[in-house]
């Protein structure tokens, strides 16, 4: 098998228990979930994604080991010679889910190679049969029937099996987001803890992203090249101008309204080249957050849309996370795509930490 990326010293203990827990991450990108993992205690060995644009990030910022492969190429004997003899294991998963997000399934036709990956997931699981699994999607998955087979084949390998819809905000990611959260065990029920906050204690937008430098448009920081704004044309600057925290572009004056949004369908897209609101979560992350007229990704008070280190903060990646090398060329649409396709660390962290004391009360002997 050709395992690209550094090694990694295999000599610690875990926190959670006698026995060492280990976790492999498939479809890592570049470590929203094993960061998260990390920051609960519990190490991961290793990341599998397609995308060989996630290396540095993966590698950088989590000391685990990136592996460039085709999840469909990797056999089971593959993956159970990642993890040390006698760990206990822990594999993770979060195939893309652009096939199943509700835009998807409007708008465009299935895609079945990447519905298929689910499967994939569900093989490498059966085969190797780790003491924990966990999967992260979008809560549309649960209409599909690959979810509903993927459930059933835990279940009849032996697995304890727990999923629900887990709305962000409630583990401490300052982002309206709501994702579908599988957890299952071979060792008795496993599910989420309760939340960390509640609705008067939301993370929001200003306690995220309110300490950064202010930015123009097209301006980038000195300190931080991820903190870039792309540029608006005079059109859109003079829109962002117009703008409220929470309004919409019917509140513009008339000149300013685009043709399509005049449209009896376009009217009824209101969440567009809006403003986000400082003291409420943010809307979710998507890859073209960057952009004012893709949602309503415009900042609070500056006439900007996001950077991409907000839109990362935003994630809940901490302020220093790398995303590319110091002589990377940085574009947007790159960029954007692996921020907004992440799993929200703290999300991750949440998972972890609820792995980590099921297997912590788990006797080996």
């Amino acid at each position: 098998m050709k395992m690209e990326g550094r090694e990694r010293k295999r000599g610690s203990r875990a926190a959670c228990g006698p026995a060492r827990v280990a976790a492999v991450d498939l479809f890592c990108g570049v470590g929203g979930l094993t960061h998260g993992f990390i920051q609960s205690g519990l190490p991961v060995i290793a990341g599998i994604d397609l995308d060989p644009a996630c290396s540095f990030a993966y590698e950088f910022n989590n000391n685990a080991r990136f592996i460039h492969r085709d999840l469909r190429e990797i056999t089971s004997q593959e993956l159970s010679g990642l993890y040390p003899v006698g760990a206990v294991k822990v594999l993770l998963g979060c195939a893309p889910c652009q096939s199943f997000s509700r835009y998807a399934r409007r708008y465009q036709p299935p895609h079945e190679e990447k519905w298929a990956l689910l499967t994939q997931f569900s093989r490498l699981v059966t085969e190797t049969l780790p003491d924990a699994v966990s999967m992260e999607n979008v809560p549309e998955l649960k209409l599909a029937d690959v979810f509903t087979d993927f459930v059933a084949q835990l279940k009849n390998a032996g697995y304890h099996v727990w999923h629900s819809d887990v709305y962000c905000p409630a583990y401490g990611v300052p982002q309206h987001r709501t994702r579908l959260v599988l957890l299952a065990s071979r060792h008795g029920e496993l599910q989420l803890p309760h939340p960390t906050h509640g609705s008067d204690t939301y993370p929001t937008v200003r306690s995220a992203i309110g300490h950064l430098p202010p930015l123009h448009a097209g301006e980038k920081s000195t300190a931080d090249p991820l903190h870039r704004a792309a540029a608006l044309t005079a059109l859109n600057a003079e829109r962002i101008r117009h703008s409220r925290p929470g309004g919409c572009w019917r509140e513009w004056p008339g000149h300013l309204i685009a043709a399509c949004h005049r449209t009896e369908r376009g009217k009824t897209y209101p969440a567009v080249y809006g403003r986000m609101e400082w003291d409420k979560p943010s809307p979710t992350v998507t890859t073209q957050f960057f952009g004012y007229g893709n949602g309503r990704f415009g900042h609070p008070v500056q006439n900007r849309a996001l950077s991409l280190r907000e839109g990362a903060v935003l994630q809940s990646f901490p302020d220093s996370y790398a995303f590319a090398a110091p002589d990377a060329k940085l574009t947007f649409n790159g960029l954007g795509r692996l921020i907004g396709n992440a799993v929200p660390v703290r999300l991750g962290a949440a998972v972890g930490r609820a792995i980590r004391d099921h297997l912590a009360g788990v006797d080996y002997e």
